[in-house]
């Protein structure tokens, strides 16, 4: 077995050039590992029976409450995030692993892993085992926040594995030029210039300050606040209804259905009468930096003629103290490379607005996750997606958030979705790319 010193070009390298055998066995860790019966020659023989360049194996961990599962997720297509589970045991087959390790050519400091799984997976399958094949001895810390990728103090990783990620969308084309489908956003009459949209259920703790923050706003355009409430039923509706009696730019919906997802609570929202030009989020946790956000976003939607704008945020604790990672910019967003930057990694970044008519027209998926992600990748696919990097949002995280503490079944749950959907979108464009290059 190899533990890998780190995950650079040259450390690949090295192990192809000093592997003898048929497979290759890496540890991304100093961890102890226990075996299960028979379990690396059971990986043996699915490394070769599935004709996989690529194994890995579901595991458990040993802590002080026992042995805890660690159930892994399938590798697919859209299984692009460089922060991907594999687990800390990888088993190659030696034949792929030289022959995507002939194929680097950058010499990445961080991305050399990702970069030899992106093109092994380019020639080879990548095999997941949904089975406990061994065990981690003790329990390592690990930096488990779901927001460390988009670390600002992650920024020299971010971009090797953005190149590393552009390369490989070239590679199977399915990267996108950088021109964009021309736009008119004076199209159209509107009952005002933006809204925002704030879907909630049962969160009477939060809501008033969201609307607070909402009514606040300082624009020299006409603006409304609509809220999608979902059926709540903890007080969040005489909340929401005690507010609209003092402003009348405050609309307050209550859905027919009572199936709805916060995708399908957005569609409701665009698709009234009363919807703006622009639609901006607000979730019900959250709150506005300031009372120039929805200026500042509007305003840009103009100067950088884009469909879908995306602003950047600070994670607060509820009191709104900077919680790490503080501020999310995204800042390896590229003008030339927003068409893809995107397929990388699993969120956007906040808060997200949209060109009503296109927002109409493409409709996010009803789901309670995911739905803002599903909209973004069809808007990026053919539009420019413009991005405001100073911060003018708030994200709350608190014990009431959907996303406090979600348990492993859900985050793989979320991962699996959002992998899913980028394989769609993967096909979409080299579908794209062939149709274009036909004609």
């Amino acid at each position: 077995m190899y533990i890998l010193p780190d995950t650079s070009t040259k450390s690949i390298r090295q192990i192809a050039v000093q592997a003898d055998g048929d497979s290759i066995l890496i540890s991304t860790n100093s961890v102890p590992i226990r075996w299960g019966q028979s379990a690396l020659e059971r990986m043996k023989r699915i490394l070769h029976d599935s004709g996989a360049g690529l194994v890995y194996a579901d595991y458990r961990k040993e802590t002080e409450n026992g042995l805890t599962p660690m159930p892994l997720i399938d590798y697919q297509k859209g299984s692009l995030r460089d922060d991907f589970d594999f687990g800390p045991v990888l088993l190659f087959r030696t034949e792929a692993f030289r022959e995507a390790a002939a194929r680097m050519n950058e010499d990445y400091v961080y991305a050399g892993l990702y970069d030899l799984r992106l093109k092994l997976s380019e020639q080879w399958p990548v095999v997941h085992i949904n089975e406990y094949l061994y065990t981690m001895t003790n329990n390592q810390q690990q930096d488990s926040s779901m927001f460390a990728y988009v670390d600002p103090r992650n920024r020299d990783r971010q971009l090797e594995m953005e190149a590393a990620c552009t390369h490989h969308l070239q590679t199977i084309h399915a990267w996108l030029e950088p021109a964009s489908a021309p736009i008119d956003l004076s199209k159209g009459t509107f009952a005002c210039e933006a809204s925002v949209i704030i879907p909630v259920r049962n969160r009477v703790r939060t809501i008033r300050d969201a609307i607070r923050s909402a009514l606040n706003q300082e624009t020299n355009f006409s603006y409304n606040v609509l809220i999608i409430d979902n059926h709540s039923t903890d007080g969040t509706t005489e909340a929401i209804r005690e507010a609209a009696e003092t402003d009348d730019r405050l609309i307050h919906l209550i859905p027919e259905r009572t199936d709805l997802g916060i995708g399908g609570c957005w569609n409701l929202a665009a698709r009234h009468k009363s919807c703006g030009r622009f639609a901006v989020q607000l979730d019900s946790d959250d709150l506005y930096k300031d009372s120039h956000t929805l200026s500042t976003l509007i305003h840009a939607f103009y100067e950088q003629q884009c469909a879908m704008l995306v602003g950047s945020y600070q994670m607060t604790d509820f009191r709104l103290n900077i919680l790490p990672p503080g501020l999310i910019d995204h800042r390896e967003w590229t003008v030339d490379n927003g068409h893809n930057n995107l397929l990388r990694v699993n969120g956007i970044g906040a808060p997200r607005a949209f060109y009503t008519p296109l927002l109409r027209q493409f409709q996010a998926p009803d789901v309670n996750y995911g739905e803002d992600y599903a909209l973004a990748l069809q808007f990026s696919r053919r539009y420019r997606v413009g991005r405001v990097f100073e911060p003018v949002y708030l994200c709350r995280r608190w014990e009431g958030n959907s996303d406090a503490s979600p348990s492993r079944e859900l985050s793989n749950a979320r991962n699996l979705y959002k992998d899913r959907l980028r394989t769609w979108e993967l096909q979409a464009r080299i579908t794209l790319n062939a149709t274009s290059h036909d004609e």
